[in-house]
């Protein structure tokens, strides 16, 4: 009797086992049918994956990331589950640009996967039918090449000038570059300095932006963008994007950079205001398209673009063609080219920003200027290639070496302060600052998310789990605390974002270096956004806005001024091809 029950009992738990994922009783069963989770840390914090597998299959995946970047990380989360039971394996592309959120996806289906005992790497993928290209013919009045900043804003204005335009976008989202925009957008005589009492002005602007590049910008591009910024602070407020707070940037005279009322990132919190206009206005966006030609007639006027995604070959008829494409930031090949020292940077920019705007347009005859110059930002988080804002030092952090000490003023321009890093030991810094500037600053939350900041109840602690001697550091954050209290900041004569001192627990530090971040030279354009040739003409028909475009930093980008840039330019390349298009026939 005894024995039967044993029997009974064993068969019992082999049945109960078999419900929580161990092996089918069929022994020719590929997996272990059940139901399995796993995490990984994405750009924004935890995703977590949950695998259900039957005998022979990946049933089903779902992927849950809340905190990432909306409209990039959330598309990696929300397309590679189904890409993965799609083809029953983890080699999966990942989505461009968002390759930290891909990767967190990829490891978290992995784990889930091993915990079911399954060797991934025997996973062999199933071919999809490749199909024939279909070809497909548009016609629009104007084709903007790139769904970012200036993209979306010339899509806008265009629209709103009566136009019929499609965006072409090679990524799988909307944003490019602007979506890790982090600071602010800098402007001049504004409702918000206005109302705060900052006495700022257009000139003051432009010596500024002049001066940060080395008076190697061109000064019309240059006076046409400060002349237009505080209108388009009045623009993005119209279109739901107020940027309603104020701080310093490095390089500017006066408080300047506008950015989102609660310290968030700039950028995300355009591109959503900007996608939620783009739907509302039925303008049509065509993702994962890359455009590759610029289409003219026999008078060397732009007519459309070629393009291409994964199985539609296009060609758009267009009566004029908006380039907005980035720069080439993450095109090391073409960047080191011009600047070889930089090779082995990493880079802050979204992987599709190749250059491929500046040689279509080089393509049919247009000039390029200042392709040599090329930024790289101080604060670069180097595991992750985060930016750190400027807006963390120009909110009251200082930058220390290794032996804890300061090393000059933080908020010079990018390439000065780069430079300085570049020298130290080692080449690295830390940020360090307190609990009052990470209650201003909520953007200092997608720090912590992703595990790259320090923190401890004390300086001295904080030092400590840095590897820094306790008493240099306390020594060199009580010296600050007395030039801030003082206005005085008689080590090097930091005057700007010295409202707070470093006092309040808890204490942070984060480690950066230098990384490729902008590049100031691309397409010649006027102050009309018309391209201009290599014999000084306008091309008909041809317009660009944003990083595509070189001649408005010169050799060196003030923080803050690219927003700016992108929505001023944009906004112009919109009616400028409105007009234009009213005299094609």
């Amino acid at each position: 009797m005894k024995k039967r029950i044993a029997i009974t009992l064993t068969a019992m738990m082999m049945m109960s086992l078999a419900a929580c994922g161990t092996k089918d009783a069929s022994s020719d069963s590929k997996f272990k049918a059940g139901t399995y989770e796993g995490t990984a840390n994405g750009f924004g914090g935890e995703i977590k994956a949950t695998v259900t597998l039957s005998g022979d299959k990946i049933d089903k995946i779902e992927v849950t990331g809340d905190k990432e970047t909306q409209g990039i990380g959330s598309v990696a989360v929300e397309k590679l589950p189904a890409k993965m039971v799609e083809t029953q394996t983890v080699k999966v592309d990942g989505v461009s640009g968002a390759s930290v959120s891909s990767a967190a996806v990829i490891t978290a289906v992995t784990s889930a996967l091993e915990t079911a005992g399954v060797d991934v790497s025997k996973l062999e993928a199933i071919e999809a039918e490749k199909k024939e290209a279909q070809k497909e013919t548009l016609d629009v009045d104007t084709v903007i090449v790139g769904a970012g900043g200036a993209g979306m804003t010339a899509a806008l204005e265009a629209k709103a000038a009566g136009q019929n335009v499609i965006i072409i976008e090679k990524a799988a989202y909307a944003g490019g570059n602007t979506s890790r925009a982090t600071g602010g957008m800098n402007a001049a005589e504004t409702k918000t300095q206005k109302e705060l009492g900052v006495n700022d002005t257009i000139e003051q602007f432009v010596e500024d932006t002049m001066a940060g590049g080395y008076n190697k910008n061109n000064i019309k591009l240059v006076t046409k963008m400060c002349e237009e910024s505080s209108a388009a602070i009045d623009w993005l407020e119209e279109i739901g994007a107020p940027l309603s707070d104020l701080s310093f940037s490095g390089g500017a005279t006066n408080k300047r950079i506008h950015r989102p009322e609660d310290g968030s990132g700039v950028g995300a919190f355009l591109v959503k205001a900007y996608t939620k206009n783009i739907e509302e206005q039925k303008i049509p966006v065509y993702y994962d398209t890359e455009a590759t030609k610029i289409l003219t007639n026999d008078k060397g006027a732009a007519v459309g673009i070629e393009a291409h995604s994964e199985d539609t070959n296009y060609t758009i008829n267009a009566k004029s063609v908006i380039l907005a494409t980035g720069g080439f930031g993450a095109n090391e090949e073409l960047y080191t080219k011009y600047r070889p020292e930089l090779k082995g940077y990493v880079t802050t920019n979204v992987s599709t920003i190749t250059g491929d705007g500046i040689t279509m347009a080089t393509d049919i005859g247009a000039n390029t200027v200042d392709m040599e110059q090329i930024q790289i930002h101080p604060t670069v988080e180097q595991k992750t290639s985060l930016l750190i804002t400027e807006s963390v030092r120009g909110d009251g952090a200082i930058l220390v070496n290794k032996s804890g000490v300061r090393f000059g003023d933080e908020l010079r321009t990018r390439d000065v302060v780069s430079a300085a890093i570049i020298e130290q030991e080692e080449s690295y810094a830390y940020l360090v600052f307190d609990q009052q500037l990470r209650d201003e600053l909520s953007a200092v939350e997608k720090y912590i998310d992703n595990h790259i900041v320090e923190q401890a109840d004390s300086i001295e602690e904080l030092a400590t789990k840095l590897g820094l001697d306790s008493k240099t550091l306390a020594n060199t954050v009580s010296t600050w605390n007395k030039a801030v209290k003082s206005k005085n900041d008689a080590e090097f004569g930091r005057d700007t974002g010295m409202e707070h001192d470093i006092s309040v627990g808890p204490f942070y530090a984060i480690k950066i270096a230098p990384g490729v971040h902008h590049t100031m030279g691309g397409v010649e354009i006027n102050v009309n956004a018309e391209v201009i040739s290599t014999d000084g003409k306008a091309i008909p028909g041809l317009f660009a806005a944003g990083e595509v475009c070189g001649g408005i930093h010169g050799g060196n980008r003030i923080g803050g001024t690219a927003v700016t840039d992108i929505v001023v330019f944009g906004r112009i390349a919109g009616t400028s091809a409105a007009q234009y298009n009213a005299t094609v026939k």
